[in-house]
């Protein structure tokens, strides 16, 4: 609970300060937090039902009572996307929450215990590393329910190699430093060298990583959703309506696809800047190269 403590506070006190510093940082944070602020806001800021039909033209081009048109339903495309940002989200921060735990605590395990556990875990994470993201995503969700705890969890496995290598060639590094030495003898126990001593000396490395698994995790999330393994419908969801919208792309309804898509790349952006410019704030040497 400490390391997890330090990484959360760690993140949001170095986001704070560099605010002002750096640029591609400030975008992102702010792309990201009016994402958030219009999820949240959803219910009460959308104009139409998202999910009902309504009495609005059928297939209706973007206009002053519908922004975005309207579906071959009839339903409001502006309420639809608006409603839809819940589930890449929420599927989003949840995966990567529950990827960073697992991944991370087997790294630190594998990484300082060694020996056939490190191979073990090290075989384990190679074997599903080696399996496409998505395929591997869709096989999980086919396999259970579909839902949002499904792809949380699905989605999660995929990320859980990148935590465990990024953690395990951190901790075969620290673990040799002098100050691990002294701890040990000072008599502190394995669980304490690993979680107060080592783990928090893994935090920057994981939060470099956490920012672009997140964008990664909404394109994952989307694509699921377009290949049917998402939320039933008519629940909204930008994969979803994306699938929906393109058999009417070539009849010239371009409204279906295009505002829905626009929402994924800008989220996804959103989170490659926060990434960009943690990576930045982490490495001040990569930053130098980039101004030179």
């Amino acid at each position: 609970m400490l390391f997890f403590r330090k990484l959360f506070s760690g993140l949001f006190g170095r986001l704070k300060g560099a605010m002002g510093r750096q640029k591609l940082l400030a975008v992102g944070t702010t792309v990201v937090v009016i994402y958030l602020l219009v999820t949240i806001l959803a219910p009460w800021i959308v104009p139409y039902d998202p999910v009902e039909y309504r009495s609005a033209p059928r297939l209706a081009p973007p206009s002053l009572a519908h922004p975005m048109g309207t579906d071959q339903l009839q339903r409001d495309l502006f309420s639809r996307v608006i409603s839809g940002a819940r589930a890449p989200i929420i599927v989003a921060f949840g995966s990567i929450a529950l990827s960073m735990s697992a991944g991370t605590l087997f790294g630190l395990i594998a990484g300082y215990v060694g020996g056939a556990l490190d191979r073990a875990f090290s075989l384990t994470m190679d074997a599903l590393y080696s399996f496409p993201s998505i395929i591997l995503a869709i096989v999980l969700v086919s396999v259970l329910q579909p839902g949002v705890d499904t792809m949380i969890l699905a989605i999660s496995v995929v990320y859980i190699p990148t935590y465990f290598r990024v953690t395990r060639s951190e901790v075969l590094t620290i673990k040799e430093e002098t100050f691990v030495e002294a701890v040990h003898a000072m008599g502190a126990g394995p669980v304490r060298t690993v979680f107060k001593h080592i783990a928090p000396n893994v935090v920057n490395a994981i939060m470099a990583v956490s920012s672009f698994n997140i964008a990664d995790a909404i394109l994952t999330e989307a694509a699921l959703a377009y290949l049917g393994f998402g939320l039933p419908p008519p629940t909204p969801d930008w994969g979803f309506d994306i699938q929906n919208g393109q058999k009417f792309l070539q009849a010239g309804y371009w409204w279906l696809v295009t505002f829905p898509g626009l929402m994924i790349v800008f989220l996804s952006l959103g989170f490659g800047l926060v990434g960009e410019g943690i990576s930045d704030l982490l490495n001040p040497k990569r930053q130098q190269q980039k101004v030179g």
